[in-house]
């Protein structure tokens, strides 16, 4: 486990202090859904197979901006950052990660400076202090050098609930979930806008994966299918979309991969036979199932198994 002292827990993650800000070359591609909102596409692709994988934004307001999500890598962040300035001279005062999932926050320290307050979900520090070391090995074998801990910046506040961010002339409604895609989602709704960021709470084209609760990631986007977005941000596919249509391909998925793991194990089928056996066929639509179905089926599995 990552050893860590940035507040929450005991991390050593040194200064995690940039120089002076970075040249703004070059700047990210940047697509305007909305008055005063902006998403960098990702693509479907592996994380640390390529770059510019999940969707990642900001949301100007008359004060500052916040950023939700910054990619996964410092390259990443500073093109956003980038990208930021070429459209506003106004400084950035949040950044706000989804979750743990190195896409997602790994570019975090091109915005680690004053002024600029970091948060998550009160469960995510963990999570990355777990994950830590592994995400280390990875990124430092991606780009062929030695990282360090550095590399990885904590929230200064975490989240319980809903929070509620004033930009200037512009609210920010941020909401820690159930388990879901993992057991830390955070969705950013501009109140402005009803524009809704939902990190990996929605895919689309981009397969699902588990890595929290089949069962809770259901019920958070049906519970969710209610709420009156204008459009939302996926955390891979599409940059914008209308609600709650775009909940649609994530849950018939997700319920179509529960009810046959649960057949699967009211029959005696064991956790081998099911990930050799289910889904297949019917997953075609779906970006990268050959790399995320299996490990589905297997993290269904072992919530279902336990079910009574």
């Amino acid at each position: 486990m990552l050893q860590l002292s940035c507040g929450f827990f005991a991390l050593s993650c040194g200064s995690g202090q940039l120089p002076a800000q970075a040249s703004c070359s070059p700047s990210a591609e940047v697509v305007q859904v909305a008055a005063g909102v902006y998403v960098r596409p990702g693509h479907a692709a592996v994380v640390f197979e390529a770059d510019e994988i999940a969707n990642i934004g900001f949301v100007v307001g008359d004060r500052c901006v916040a950023v939700v999500d910054t990619g996964g890598s410092l390259a990443e962040g500073r093109a956003l950052d980038c990208a930021i300035r070429d459209v506003t001279d106004l400084p950035v005062c949040y950044v706000i990660n989804t979750h743990v999932h190195p896409d997602h926050l790994l570019g975090n320290l091109a915005f680690k400076r004053p002024g600029v307050e970091f948060l998550g979900d009160a469960k995510l520090p963990r999570a990355l202090a777990l994950r830590g070391d592994v995400y280390l090995e990875r990124a430092s074998a991606y780009e062929s050098r030695a990282l360090d801990v550095s590399i990885f910046v904590f929230p200064d506040r975490t989240v319980t609930g809903t929070v509620q961010l004033d930009i200037g002339d512009r609210i920010l409604t941020v909401r820690a979930h159930k388990s879901a895609h993992t057991d830390h989602d955070i969705s950013v709704v501009d109140e402005k806008t009803r524009i809704a960021f939902l990190g990996d709470l929605l895919f689309l084209e981009h397969i699902p994966v588990i890595d929290g609760s089949i069962n809770g990631w259901i019920d958070e986007l049906e519970a969710m299918s209610g709420e009156s977005f204008v459009y939302v941000v996926p955390g891979h596919g599409p940059t914008s979309a209308s609600w709650p249509a775009a909940a649609g391909p994530t849950v018939r998925y997700l319920a179509d991969l529960r009810q046959n793991v649960r057949a699967w194990i009211g029959s005696g089928g064991d956790l081998a036979s099911a990930q050799d056996n289910i889904g297949h066929g019917r997953i075609a639509d779906w970006r990268l199932s050959e790399r995320y179905h299996r490990r589905n089926v297997g993290a269904a599995y072992a919530e279902l198994e336990w079910e009574d």
